[in-house]
């Protein structure tokens, strides 16, 4: 099995949103993908609730897949890539981790 682990930074305001508004809506997009990927065993995503130092990031998805290969396809999927997008035009910083367990 194979731990995804994503960090995003968001921009105070973006795509006509605020930063709080983005991360809701990037988290149920995220979320929702475990209905239309069936790569994905499992996903959540958290929003930074607390003051936090400028460092830190904003948004964390954890998620699991079987393999290396399930990622691909997952980050493949038309579904995936619309998600990616909007993060792409809303993120300031990302940060990832992959490993087995």
């Amino acid at each position: 099995m194979i731990k995804h682990i994503v960090f995003f930074k968001l921009a105070d305001n973006a795509e006509g949103k605020t930063k709080a508004e983005n991360a809701i809506f990037i988290k149920n997009e995220l979320e929702n993908l475990k209905n239309l990927i069936s790569q994905i065993r499992m996903i959540e995503v958290g929003i930074n609730s607390f003051e936090a130092p400028a460092g830190n990031f904003d948004i964390a998805l954890y998620s699991e897949f079987d393999s290396m290969t399930d990622i691909d396809t997952y980050q493949a999927h038309p579904e995936h890539q619309r998600v990616a997008a909007y993060i792409g035009k809303v993120r300031t910083d990302r940060a990832c981790v992959d490993y087995e367990f």
